[in-house]
């Protein structure tokens, strides 16, 4: 047992040494990361002049705005839209492309754009004149996109407090279609029946009479057939 810790003990040194040997081997091969410049939107103070710059960090940043603006000290850069302060290079990191930010000199400071001030005073007046009296809310949506009637859910709210609402399932509206289709059939069927049957009785009215009509036309003919015969006759025996 004693022997093999020795052994152990002798081969450790030379094992540290090849790991440290293999970490700084693949130091020296793995190549430097270089952070990729992206663009992003720089205004002064005022919001009179507006430049975009591409920058791979915070310093080369600032370095590239001293230089576009031709500032000799740059105080600070500011989110244009809230003003945060944007200080290390971590948060810069975590900006999106195209931000815009405002460099400020020396006793500079940020201001909200008066758009957006006058915009917001506007907003909150007409929040505070409005009062809904009631919101009606209807919503139509199928369960499966092979359905042929949707459902619809109908929501109401009466002075912002008071809410009801009623799901209208498409199920009902099937089966009440299914049974207007049914009874639709049904009908067409009754009245194919009902001029089927007209139609026949018409016929044997129309032929009846057609017979009627060739028998009297032909009682006619034989009686004036035999008025005809008489009539010879008598003439006959009126020269005899």
């Amino acid at each position: 047992m004693d022997y093999a810790k020795k052994s152990l003990n002798l081969f450790s040194p030379s094992l540290s040494n090849i790991s440290s040997r293999c970490v700084a081997a693949s130091a020296s091969v793995l190549p430097k990361f270089n952070p990729r410049p992206r663009p992003f939107r720089v205004t002064n103070s005022d919001r009179s002049l507006k430049k975009g710059v591409m920058a791979d960090g915070l310093r080369d940043l600032m370095n590239k705005t001293m230089d576009v603006f031709s500032v000799s000290c740059v105080e600070g850069l500011v989110l244009d839209e809230d003003g945060t302060g944007v200080d290390t290079e971590d948060f810069f990191q975590t900006l999106k492309d195209s931000t815009v930010l405002m460099v400020l000199e020396k006793g500079q400071k940020w201001t909200p754009q008066q758009s957006s001030l006058l915009g917001g005073q506007a907003a909150e007046r007409r929040t505070q004149r409005r009062k809904d009296l009631a919101k009606l809310t209807l919503d139509f949506y199928k369960n499966h996109p092979k359905e042929f009637i949707g459902c619809l859910n109908v929501q109401m709210t009466l002075y912002g407090m008071y809410s009801m609402s009623y799901d209208l399932q498409c199920y009902h509206a099937k089966r009440m279609l299914r049974e207007a289709l049914r009874w639709t059939l049904f009908s067409m069927q009754a009245t194919g029946h009902v001029l089927l049957g007209t139609s026949y009785y018409m016929q044997n009215l129309i032929d009846e009479d057609e017979k009627a009509e060739a028998q009297l036309i032909a009682s006619r003919k034989t009686n004036k057939l035999f008025q005809a015969i008489q009539w010879k006759k008598s003439v006959a025996d009126h020269i005899n």
